[in-house]
């Protein structure tokens, strides 16, 4: 993966100040998917976990920041088994025992954007669908331990790419994770492969959201006739873990952690 010097030159530092506001945002987020957890059992649509988060936005007096991006037609991305990112709610995408759901939200609060994901397993699940989720768990957390002042960006790209990896899986390379502040989407992108020791160097004041997407099988992906849903090609398994973190003198910020 290279990085341009557009991309690079583009990344904002954010003050100790509008980083707590990030966290603000970001606490709604958290707030809104724990909710969500909570609901999400077999015999309930992707739907219904629609517009409970969209209850729960507007009970936190915060805004979604994917209705309408880009002409999304939903506040939640949810998708289950083979789909990657961006599934779309529907009536009729019911949770069934053995499913694995990712569940991506993000909100703004006055005016800062907030956005995390994670994957849930639904009742009992196969020994497979488990090692993947976990291992995309814990690719993230190995990315998110290198997001520290000196690192550079190919460390953080790479931590996730060798532990899913050397665990038989493979990385979604289509998608990446990125910037994040008054817009959800800011220089510069964060792929979830690379090498370590290269790109930008990581800098007090930065803020990311890191998010592994990985797949059962190849890392291939397609976009289905809507023009969100990606799937795996192969038909495989896929889970996605997203935190937004700050880079700090004291080390790494979650602010999507509750």
């Amino acid at each position: 993966m290279r990085w341009s010097e557009a991309a690079v030159k583009g990344i904002e530092l954010k003050s100790a100040a509008q980083i707590a506001k990030l966290r603000e945002a970001n606490l709604v987020v958290s707030d809104v998917l724990d909710v969500l957890a909570a609901a999400a059992e077999p015999g309930v649509s992707t739907w219904d976990l629609d517009q409970l988060a969209a209850k729960r936005l507007k009970q936190l007096r915060a805004e979604p920041a994917f209705l309408g991006y880009r002409g999304y037609p939903a506040v939640l991305c949810a998708s289950v088994n083979d789909t990657v990112v961006h599934g779309i709610p529907r009536k009729d995408v019911v949770l069934k025992e053995g499913d694995i759901l990712s569940l991506d939200f993000g909100a703004f609060k006055d005016g800062w954007c907030g956005d995390s994901a994670r994957t849930l397993e639904i009742g009992e699940v196969s020994a497979q669908a488990h090692a993947l989720v976990e291992a995309t768990r814990e690719s993230l957390d190995n990315a998110l331990a290198e997001c520290r002042v000196g690192r550079r960006l190919g460390d953080v790209s790479w931590a996730v790419q060798s532990h899913v990896e050397a665990r038989g899986f493979s990385v979604v390379r289509q998608f990446a994770g990125h910037g994040i502040g008054r817009h959800m989407h800011e220089p510069p992108q964060v792929p979830n492969y690379g090498e370590a020791g290269k790109g930008p160097r990581l800098s007090s004041g930065m803020v990311f959201a890191v998010e592994p997407m990985v797949n059962q099988g190849g890392p291939d992906v397609v976009i289905e006739d809507d023009g969100w849903t990606a799937v795996t090609k192969d038909g495989s398994l896929s889970a996605h873990f997203e935190h937004s973190v700050a880079i700090t003198d004291n080390g790494p910020m979650i602010l999507s952690r509750a």
